[in-house]
């Protein structure tokens, strides 16, 4: 195959989950522009209309479907759907996450859950809901968004989201396991672990200790609007083919420090 075939994506169905905003968006626009027809999910349905449209703007199919990925009902809806109206689903982007800060000492035990439940019990729901499609036609790219929080520890002076780090790095350990569970049924299972970007999770931290993390970024710069596309692009494609059980950080060089 020539390289424009292997990051070809056209012929190919992606389901992004927290598709509707935020680091989810620029994946899915990624994944659109290099040819896929993209599912656009979230709890927040208004949000995936508007993505949805920017990708049917772009001569893409797209879908836009509410989800709480920690609901099986609703991830069984989603796959069902997505089947229904394409016939198969090539990749899968878990992306859906949230967090909460606190001191480890003061850090409610509800919150803490409530991390756990999204962040990895969600990621755990719809990878074993879309992995059941894939391994019966021996083909599928699995991609979780995880975080450098998940191979380092938190700055308490302004990284106080012990849930979001276990979470994490959970999602890091999930993702190398499943790929040895699925690699010889062609399902390839990677992770990205994003640094920096400004996205309405991480607004309230950027205003407050912008000026600190950008010292501690090699790069000195956030993550842009195009920063991922690139690498979800190459794990969501044939060019990976040989690839699975991996993290690549899009982090500015933090993690090289």
């Amino acid at each position: 195959m020539r390289i424009q075939e292997l990051f070809d994506l056209h012929e190919k169905v992606a389901i992004v989950t927290g598709g509707g905003r935020g680091l989810g968006e620029q994946i899915a626009m990624g994944l659109a522009e290099a040819g896929a027809a993209v599912v656009v999910c979230s709890r927040k349905k208004g949000a995936c209309d508007e993505v949805a449209e920017k990708i049917k703007g772009l001569g893409r199919q797209s879908l836009s479907l509410p989800c709480d990925v920690t609901n099986p009902d609703d991830v069984e809806r989603v796959v069902e759907e997505t089947k229904r109206a394409f016939g198969k689903i090539d990749i899968l982007i878990n992306n859906s996450g949230t967090t909460w800060g606190a001191p480890v000492e003061q850090y409610p035990l509800e919150k803490f859950n409530q991390v756990l439940q999204v962040n990895v019990t969600g990621l755990f729901l719809m990878s074993q809901a879309v992995g059941r499609e894939m391994v019966s036609r021996q083909y599928g790219r699995i991609v979780n968004i995880a975080s450098v929080a998940g191979l380092v520890g938190g700055d308490p002076r302004f990284m106080n989201a012990i849930a979001y780090n276990a979470s994490k790095g959970a999602v890091i350990s999930f993702t190398r396991d499943l790929a040895m569970k699925w690699a010889r049924q062609g399902v390839t299972v990677n992770a990205i672990a994003p640094g920096f970007f400004p996205t309405k999770m991480s607004s309230g931290l950027l205003q407050q200790f912008g000026e600190q993390i950008l010292e501690r970024t090699p790069m000195g710069r956030y993550g842009g609007e195009t920063d991922l596309k690139g690498a979800a692009l190459y794990f969501a494609s044939d060019a990976s083919a040989y690839v699975t059980g991996q993290v690549l950080a899009v982090d500015g060089g933090v993690t090289a420090m």
